[in-house]
């Protein structure tokens, strides 16, 4: 397994691994060699459980750290509040959604049993159609909802005006399941959201748009990542860093890839006709030839 980001979720029903992975990681940290067991890790691998994980937490650093469901701690504000600014990568073994985390849709994964062995396998991918792991084809939206009401909402709204194709915002990640269960009629909608903190409102809204073919989701890592793609701004090795933020990205410092994003953009944008806030689009963002560079990036969504 390849750890990429500082959050990582395993689901998945009994009997698939789960557990045995942690009984194997917990004995191999008691036991070492002795155990039987071994682990090829570039950084030590620990299991964080019991009522101790503070102290525990506030010991380690530079580790893969695995958590097994049933520690309660997990969903607690105090847990998201006190990883934030640790350099540990986490892996969270968890059937729950954890709204206190923002991981990724592409760090979602299941564990496949074959045969003696498990492996893991990505449940989510980053374009996403009713439970499919594999890309969907074009899809022509006669409405788009926005996460956020911010700078991507303003661009979406101006790229979409005169096309005959709505667009709302849902006001945030956590209001897009309520946006979508009011919404009654058979327009063709795509969803658009950050990816690379979405994770935790996956399952939910999966659960809705499964009864419903016209909703589509289209999940970028973020809205500052499409505008770094389409090469509006110069920054030296783009190119690099869009193709392997993992190599860049501080998880001490950046608790979302999301997070990075943003202060690439921003940071290289100060003292710039491209002054980016996310609050507020610069308008130069919504000339008619910025648009149209950034809407290239929107793989198969057509306007």
């Amino acid at each position: 397994m390849e750890i990429k980001r500082n959050i990582t979720v395993i689901q998945g029903d009994s009997a698939t691994g789960k557990t045995s992975l942690v009984d194997m990681v917990r004995s191999y940290s008691r036991l070492g060699e002795e155990s039987g067991i071994t682990i090829s890790c570039d950084v030590p691998v620990k299991v964080l459980e019991g009522p101790e994980w503070e102290i525990v937490l506030d010991a380690t650093a530079n580790s893969i750290i695995i958590i097994d469901e049933g520690n309660s701690f997990i969903t607690s504000k105090k847990f998201a509040e006190k990883i934030k600014a640790t350099d540990n990568y986490y892996v969270i073994i968890t059937r729950e959604n954890l709204y206190q985390l923002p991981y990724s849709v592409e760090e979602i994964y299941g564990m496949h049993s074959s045969g003696k062995y498990q492996d893991t396998r990505r449940v989510y991918n980053q374009l996403y159609n009713i439970y499919s792991s594999e890309g969907v084809g074009d899809i022509k939206p006669e409405c788009l909802l926005i996460e956020d009401s911010n700078s991507g909402f303003e661009f979406f709204k101006a790229l979409t005006a005169g096309k005959g194709c709505n667009c709302i915002s849902a006001g945030g990640k956590t209001k897009i399941n309520t946006c979508l269960k009011k919404i009654n009629d058979d327009k063709e909608l795509c969803v658009i959201a950050d990816g690379a903190a979405f994770g935790a409102e996956m399952q939910d809204v999966c659960g809705l748009i499964k009864k419903k073919a016209n909703i589509k989701l289209y999940l970028p890592e973020s809205f500052e990542w499409l505008v770094l793609k389409s090469g509006i701004v110069e920054i030296n090795d783009i190119k690099n860093i869009l193709d392997h933020p993992e190599d860049y990205i501080s998880s001490e410092k950046f608790f979302s890839w999301e997070r990075f994003f943003t202060s690439l953009l921003v940071e290289n944008t100060i003292d710039t006709p491209f002054k980016y806030s996310k609050g507020c689009l610069n308008p130069v963002y919504l000339h008619k030839k910025n648009i149209s560079k950034i809407a290239k990036e929107l793989s198969h969504i057509i306007l």
